[in-house]
């Protein structure tokens, strides 16, 4: 029997570093235009986690800013799922962590799901059929990561970092999922990071090329289980590795189906969805529902009951394209203000600053050892102790202007 109940995101925010690097400031130390990676990806800004930063601290000050917009009894959240392709720990999920920062009931499932930058979308598939089954509860979903490629190669402009929660709920106030989606997957080696290495390895052009197959496959099987057709869409929203994957993607999906708009046109379905990836640079399961948060945010179109398309890709692979329709009144729940402010508040690093960042690392033989403190949000990683990372609230919260520690 089909699905009676309206199950969707109730409330959305995300969270990035208080830190970027300005594209063109690499790009003039490669000694190339200072527009180039502008042209050929699309970004303009990639986010830098500082010391004492990691996918823990940027996971719990998305979901603390979810539960502070909605007031949510805590005690009706059943789950928490928390997807990162950027683990800390090879047993214990950084959900946990998550769980005691921002005060949930001891009554909650918690656990960590891994699949590329697909992970956000395999939580949020469970936690549909988690509320339908029982309609009283919620379940929070948290994707946190953080991009990183070696200084100086082909993928160092695609870096950045990022997290995203939402809460999932029955009878939502922003977007209410429909019970089809179309899925594919292949085991492909486009992208992969080893445990024994800090940074990802790439084939770019496969994982482009895999990247619209699985489109192409994804939309097939979803076509033929919704029996919708594309030009019923208004909005679609991409996993953006890369802004120009957006371009890439939206025009062979449109050339499958021969939609007969103008470039413009294409573009409009999708442009108001890159706005805050294109500032924060490749956030992997975090992406796709970035640009979904962009697009509420930025859309001067009123997009009430309007059908959005979501497209989720993880390399490796594994892939889904499923739809959902906007909720009369979502622009009540939106944090647009605490968005735009926290990207226009973030310090600029020079190069050097940059590097020091990108070199630093983390001691590994279980002596006891303080963070620096830098301009971090709500909570940070404060110390290693015994192979322990201990988190705790920041206990002041001072805009600085420069990179150098401030010791609270």
């Amino acid at each position: 029997m089909e699905n009676r109940i309206k199950i969707g995101i109730d409330a959305i925010s995300f969270y990035s570093s208080n830190y970027y690097i300005d594209l063109g400031t690499i790009a003039d130390v490669n000694g190339l235009d200072h527009d180039f990676y502008l042209k050929r990806v699309g970004q303009e800004k990639m986010a830098i986690l500082p010391p004492g930063e990691d996918v823990v601290t940027m996971a719990a000050n998305a979901v603390h800013q979810v539960l502070e917009k909605t007031n949510a009894d805590v005690t009706t959240i059943s789950s928490l799922m928390f997807a990162t392709e950027s683990g800390i720990d090879q047993s214990k999920s950084g959900g946990i962590y998550v769980h005691r920062l921002v005060g949930l009931s001891k009554h909650c499932r918690v656990f960590e799901i891994k699949q590329a930058c697909y992970g956000a979308t395999a939580g949020l598939q469970m936690a549909l059929s988690l509320i339908n089954q029982n309609p009283e509860q919620k379940v929070l979903i948290v994707a946190s990561d953080v991009a990183r490629y070696g200084i100086g190669t082909p993928g160092e402009q695609t870096q950045g970092c990022g997290a995203m929660a939402m809460l999932i709920s029955a009878n939502p106030r922003i977007v209410a999922f429909e019970p089809q989606s179309g899925y594919y997957t292949e085991d492909a080696m486009d992208f992969w990071r080893p445990n024994y290495r800090e940074e990802a390895l790439v084939d770019g052009k496969s994982s482009v090329k895999l990247y619209v197959k699985s489109l192409l496959e994804c939309w097939n099987h979803y076509k033929s289980n919704a029996k919708i057709d594309l030009s019923e869409f208004h909005r679609f929203c991409y996993h953006l590795p890369f802004i120009r994957m957006a371009d890439i993607a939206h025009l062979k999906l449109s050339k499958s189906e021969k939609l007969n708009l103008t470039n413009d046109e294409l573009k409009s379905q999708y442009a108001d969805t890159l706005c805050y990836n294109a500032q924060i640079g490749n956030s992997y399961t975090a992406s796709m529902y970035i640009a979904f948060i962009s697009l509420l945010e930025k859309s001067k179109t009123d997009l009430t009951s309007k059908r959005i398309a979501f497209f989720s890709y993880g390399s490796g692979c594994m892939a889904e394209f499923f739809s959902g329709t906007m909720i009369p009144g979502y622009k009540q729940c939106l944090l647009k203000e605490r968005h735009e402010g926290m990207l226009n508040d973030r310090v600029e690093l020079t190069h050097s600053d940059y590097m020091e960042f990108q070199n630093f690392t983390l001691p590994q033989n279980g002596e006891k050892y303080c963070m620096p403190d830098y301009n971090v949000g709500s909570f940070r990683l404060t110390e290693l102790d015994q192979h322990k990372r201990i988190y705790d609230n920041s206990s002041v919260h001072v805009k600085h202007n420069s990179i150098t520690p401030s010791k609270f």
